[in-house]
């Protein structure tokens, strides 16, 4: 069985071809961060626009690298959010119009849901249940994942998330957009120790996040020392010790909860190697295990749209010819498996 995979929530448009047998067998990706950039953010009316030329070529692509034609195809997946909504519509009716026209049903997947399973994409793949944080720009929340397809969000960021967080510090210190993995390359060159950013709701008994503090922390520290590039990075990396140690505090009393002892740590964030370490080394102190996603499936990308498309077309998800999508869509209001 094969699933054709399309993402375009945002400012990817990517489209994959994932086998239930062979696994996966193709995934094109057209990023459209250098377009963005000139407007230090994404500017969502260019966003859809620019899914609208690559879509289509893209899926060719996939369809070649995997060596299908449309007759192979048993159905085609696509964001239908959350996400900006006319990046979502771009997705969502060239999906269901290529459905309609090779006569194949067509999936509406859940983006976060589409993060939280592409450690699946993996050959180390976590066994359930087990814990998952998702940190993203538009997300950070700890949820508990029973089974396949039963979610249940303990906490979330009540302002920033933890990437947008990252993205308004970095431009505060001057980096161009996009900010936020610049910022940590930044951090690898500053002082530990120099400067201490405060632990937002480290205290609190919930699990919710809070990250627009460390902003407003960022921003004092930097109108009061001198304006130098070792400045910004012991400035970068006190604010990223920081994030990491949020997290690691909110994932700690959330697998003390659950007794779970398997992480699944997912979203664009998760490709920041100084989170990667500090939570690794959290699950090595508790006898634990990580799990993520090889790095190029921690953005936005068809791939795990592609396997999410899977997960939900074996559940019985299909979409009716009405082309519809859902800018926010709540992880754990999605349908059970029950299987």
């Amino acid at each position: 069985m094969r699933i054709l995979g399309i993402e375009s929530s945002c400012d990817e448009t990517g489209a994959a071809v994932y086998d239930d047998k062979l696994g996966l067998l193709s995934n094109a990706l057209y990023s459209q961060i250098a377009m963005h950039a000139e407007y230090g953010g994404v500017v969502p009316e260019l966003a859809s626009r620019d899914h609208i030329k690559k879509a289509l070529p893209l899926i060719s692509k996939a369809l070649n690298d995997s060596g299908s034609s449309p007759a192979d195809i048993d159905a085609v997946a696509y964001t239908a959010g959350p996400g900006l909504v006319g990046a979502l519509m771009v997705g969502a009716a060239v999906a269901r119009s290529l459905a309609y026209a090779w006569n194949r049903p067509a999936v509406p997947v859940n983006h976060m849901e589409g993060h939280l399973l592409a450690p699946m994409l993996e050959e180390r793949k976590p066994e359930f249940p087990f814990l998952a944080l998702l940190v993203s720009g538009g997300h950070t929340m700890i949820i508990q994942v029973a089974a396949p397809g039963s979610y249940r969000i303990l906490g979330q960021s009540v302002d920033d998330a933890a990437g947008e967080a990252f993205d308004k510090t970095a431009k505060l210190l001057g980096i161009p957009y996009p900010g936020g993995p610049l910022l940590s390359r930044l951090a690898e060159q500053g002082v530990p120790g120099r400067f201490h950013f405060p632990r937002p709701m480290a205290d609190s008994p919930n699990l919710d996040f809070s990250f627009s503090g460390l902003k407003t922390h960022a921003a004092n520290t930097i109108r009061e020392v001198e304006d130098s590039q070792q400045a910004r990075a012991d400035i970068a990396r006190a604010f990223e010790e920081a994030v990491t140690d949020i997290l690691a505090i909110k994932v700690r009393k959330a697998l003390r909860q659950t007794s779970y002892r398997r992480l699944v740590v997912a979203g664009g964030v998760s490709a920041n190697r100084g989170i990667r370490k500090g939570l690794a080394d959290l699950m090595t102190e508790l006898g634990g295990e990580v799990f993520y996603p090889r790095t190029e499936f921690c953005t936005d990308n068809g791939a795990m749209i592609a396997y999410a498309g899977m997960f939900r077309f074996k559940m019985g998800t299909r979409a009716d010819l009405s082309v519809e999508v859902r800018p926010r869509w709540p992880l754990d209001t999605l349908e059970q498996n029950n299987g």
